[in-house]
C-alpha cells in the first residue's frame, strides 16, 4: 500500500517545475471558474478570470490568467492531454526559466493583440457586442506555440494523429493556423483568432529573442535561431515565397534599424555559428532535415538537366555514338598499336 500511495507523488515530483506550476494553475483556475458559474456567479467569473475586451481594461491580469481557464470539460481534458507532456519535453531542453518566459510571452502578447483588434473593430463598426460579448480563454495560443517549438527542434519527426493520420511535425502548425482561419471566416473569431497570433508571437520569440542557455558565441549569449531552415518564408508554399521574402526582409531591416531585435556577435546570419537549441538530438535532427532538403534539390536539378553521353571503357567504342566515323575511326589506331606490340614481342622472341 505504501508503494501504491507513493507512486503518484513520485510521478508529480518527476515533472519539471514550470510544467508542474502551469498544469496546476490550469486545473485550479478552471475548477474555480466552474464553481463560480455553477453557483450563479458567472458574471464575476467572466470578469475576473477571462479576457473580455470591454471590461478587462480594469482587470489587466486576465491577459495572462484567461489562458488557464478552460470553459468546458472537453477543452480542459484536451489541454491536459497535450500541453503538460509538450512542456515537459521543452523544459528538459530549455530549463524552467526559458520555458516559463516562452509560455508567458506567447499567451500575454497574443491576448494583447486580440484585445487591441477588438477595440479597433469596435471603433470602426460601433457594435458594443464586439467588446462585451466575446470572452477569450484557453490555451490555443500556447498549443500553436508548442507546435512551432517542435517544428524548430524536430521538424522531420513523424507523428500519428488519432491513430490514423501520419504527418511530419513541421506541417502541423500551418494546419492549425488554417483551421483557425476557417473558423474565423465562418464567424467564430473568439477565441480561435488567438491561434494565428500565437503562431506569429511564438515564432518571433524563438527566432530572435529566446536565450539559448549554455550557448555562447565570441563571449556573448546566443539568442534565437537564425538558421535558414527556420526562416519565416519556410512556413508558406513556394509560389508566394517572393512577396513573403520581400515583406520579411523589410520588417527585419526596420527592426534591426530601430534595435528591436537583439544583434551582435551571436547573430548566426552575420556569419557566426552556435549550436542549435535543444542539444545534440535537436542538432542531429536539424542536420538531417537540411541534408534531406539538399538531397531533394539535387534530385530535382538532376531530373531537369540532360544526362551526359556515356564514355567508352576498355578501349571499346560505344554503340550509342552516331556519325559516319563512329565505328571506324576510333578503334583502328588501337587495333594497329595492339598488332604492332604483338609483332614486336614475337620478333624479340
Amino acid at each position: 500500500m505504501a508503494v501504491l500511495s507513493s507512486a503518484p507523488l513520485q510521478f508529480v515530483a518527476s515533472i519539471p517545475l514550470a510544467t508542474r506550476v502551469i498544469t496546476a494553475a490550469t486545473i485550479v483556475l478552471s475548477l474555480v471558474y466552474y464553481f463560480l458559474r455553477w453557483s450563479g456567479n458567472e458574471v464575476t467569473a467572466l470578469s475576473w478570470l477571462v479576457l473580455i475586451p470591454g471590461s478587462s481594461i480594469f482587470y489587466p491580469w486576465t491577459l495572462l490568467t484567461s489562458a488557464f481557464i478552460e470553459t468546458t470539460v472537453v477543452e480542459l481534458a484536451f489541454t491536459l492531454i497535450t500541453i503538460p507532456p509538450s512542456l515537459r519535453y521543452l523544459e528538459r531542453l530549455w530549463g524552467a526559466v526559458e520555458t516559463a518566459k516562452f509560455v508567458a510571452v506567447t499567451i500575454t502578447v497574443s491576448n494583447i493583440i486580440a484585445f487591441g483588434l477588438n477595440w479597433l473593430e469596435y471603433m470602426v463598426l460601433g457594435y458594443p457586442s464586439i467588446l462585451y460579448e466575446q470572452a477569450y480563454h484557453g490555451q490555443m495560443a500556447l498549443q500553436i506555440g508548442v507546435l512551432v517549438a517542435f517544428t524548430q527542434i524536430i521538424p522531420e519527426h513523424q507523428v500519428q494523429l488519432f491513430g490514423v493520420l501520419k504527418a511530419r511535425v513541421k506541417t502541423l502548425p500551418m494546419a492549425y493556423v488554417t483551421f483557425s482561419t476557417v473558423m474565423c471566416i465562418i464567424g467564430f473569431q473568439c477565441p480561435f483568432i488567438v491561434i494565428q497570433f500565437g503562431w506569429l508571437v511564438s515564432y518571433i520569440w524563438l527566432r530572435f529573442y529566446k536565450k539559448n542557455s549554455g550557448e555562447t558565441l565570441s563571449g556573448g549569449p546566443a539568442y534565437g535561431d537564425r538558421s535558414e531552415t527556420f526562416a519565416f518564408v519556410s512556413w508558406f508554399p513556394p509560389f508566394i515565397h517572393t512577396p513573403i521574402t520581400l515583406l520579411a526582409n523589410t520588417a527585419y531591416s526596420l527592426a534591426t534599424k530601430f534595435h528591436v531585435i537583439p544583434t551582435g556577435s551571436s547573430d548566426v546570419e552575420a556569419g557566426g555559428y552556435s549550436q542549435l537549441p535543444g542539444g545534440a538530438r535537436a542538432e542531429a535532427e536539424r542536420r538531417r532535415a537540411m541534408a534531406l532538403k539538399a538531397l531533394d534539390q539535387r534530385v530535382a536539378s538532376g531530373a531537369s538537366s540532360p544526362a551526359p553521353p556515356p564514355r567508352a571503357t576498355n578501349g571499346s567504342a560505344t554503340s550509342t555514338r552516331t556519325g559516319p566515323s563512329s565505328l571506324s575511326e576510333t578503334p583502328a589506331p588501337m587495333a594497329t598499336s595492339a598488332d604492332a606490340s604483338s609483332k614486336g614481342s614475337s620478333d624479340s622472341a
